[in-house]
């Protein structure tokens, strides 16, 4: 029994944009059974800058990192570009550490089922980041349809309408291709899809459009998607990067027979409607009470995100959101772009023929 409690130890593969919001959670108490001992970055200057300010062991080379910590590594975070989740996984997966990817998990259906087997075969938990199935105000959505209040479904919308410029994408090379990134939809709104298709249900076909608006990158900056799902509801996406001059909201609404809810703020972090035919003594006060979650981009929930992680390792539970769970967005995201190569709807389950996502492109004249 002591030895569950003795924390866990984290390293991150990957000191990008992202990796702060996991150095934070794991280094400020916020994760009591999780503590930082390493990072990686093949940048070493990110490494090094992240290793001492917090006392850890800084490294350049992931193999090197697992070989020289051994035992003292339990858990790996990959916040690596996107489109090089699945190889460092395949590479990490052998040395026998659970692993949280972050999103999304990989940029091919083939990738995913591979690191989903690797994972199995080596005996190790793969748990795939969305931090925003964690935001107070989706939570409460989410247990109100669970309790059956919005009875029949009906239509579930989200828009996302940030600003990245071009300078964003120039930061990396890896910005905005098809190989290692991907567009609006794969990056940016890939949180939104996630809980678009948490909310209302397995999707049965996609009909997109995209365009590349304001930005000179491979992929788009902007579309919009109608979904059909199985349950007969209805859902539209809308996404894009091309907001001027700042950011203006990421948002969710669903609407049912007997209620409907939206949630706004710049990362579906704030209670704006909370309506139902059957209202309950606490619904009065829904609004004001839930509109709690900090006005952060990325959302709410990478602290409680890494806690369920922690408590799903030691107590052996289920993860909200694990490898198969993560593959049924990328599925959804891989039909869209199937659905704007082809100019037709997408059925699915299917088969990516066209999809460029995850592909090296040819050299641009």
């Amino acid at each position: 029994m002591s030895e569950s409690k003795t924390p866990l130890n984290f390293a991150l593969l990957g000191c990008g944009r992202i990796a702060p919001k996991h150095v934070e959670s794991l280094t400020s108490g916020a994760v009591p059974g999780a503590r930082l001992v390493a990072v990686c970055d093949e940048k070493f200057e990110r490494a090094q800058a992240l290793a001492a300010k917090h006392g850890i062991e800084a490294f350049s080379d992931r193999f090197q990192m697992l070989e020289k910590m051994g035992s003292k590594i339990d858990v790996v975070n990959i916040l690596t570009p996107s489109g090089l989740h699945a190889r460092h996984t395949l590479d990490l997966a052998p040395f026998r550490k659970h692993l949280v990817v972050e999103k999304p998990m990989a940029l091919t259906l083939q990738d995913a089922d591979t690191m989903i087997e690797a994972c199995d075969a080596a005996g190790v938990r793969l748990f795939v980041v969305k931090q925003n199935r964690y935001n107070i105000p989706v939570k409460k959505l989410r247990q109100a349809l669970e309790a059956g209040r919005f009875g029949k479904l009906v239509l579930g919308t989200v828009r996302v309408r940030w600003c990245r410029t071009q300078k964003y994408y120039d930061q990396d090379g890896w910005r905005g291709t098809w190989a290692y990134d991907g567009g609006v939809f794969a990056n940016q709104a890939s949180h939104h899809v996630d809980l678009l298709q948490w909310m209302m249900g397995d999707v049965e076909s996609v009909y997109a459009k995209t365009s590349t608006a304001l930005v000179n990158i491979e992929t788009e900056d902007t579309g919009v998607v109608i979904l059909r799902f199985k349950n007969g509801a209805l859902g539209v996406i809308e996404a894009t990067t091309a907001t001027r001059p700042k950011d203006l909201e990421g948002s969710l609404s669903i609407l049912g027979e007997k209620g409907c809810v939206e949630i706004a703020g710049f990362a579906v972090n704030e209670m704006k409607v909370w309506n139902f035919t059957d209202p309950t003594s606490e619904d009065a006060e829904v609004v004001q009470k839930y509109s709690v979650s900090p006005p952060n981009v990325y959302g709410f929930g990478h602290t409680e995100y890494l806690n369920k992680v922690v408590e799903s390792i030691r107590e052996g539970r289920s993860a909200l959101v694990g490898g198969l769970e993560g593959r049924k967005s990328l599925e959804l995201i891989s039909a869209i772009y199937e659905s704007v190569e082809t100019g037709k709807e997408v059925f699915l389950r299917f088969v990516p023929k066209k999809c460029r996502l995850g592909q090296i492109q040819e050299a641009r004249t």
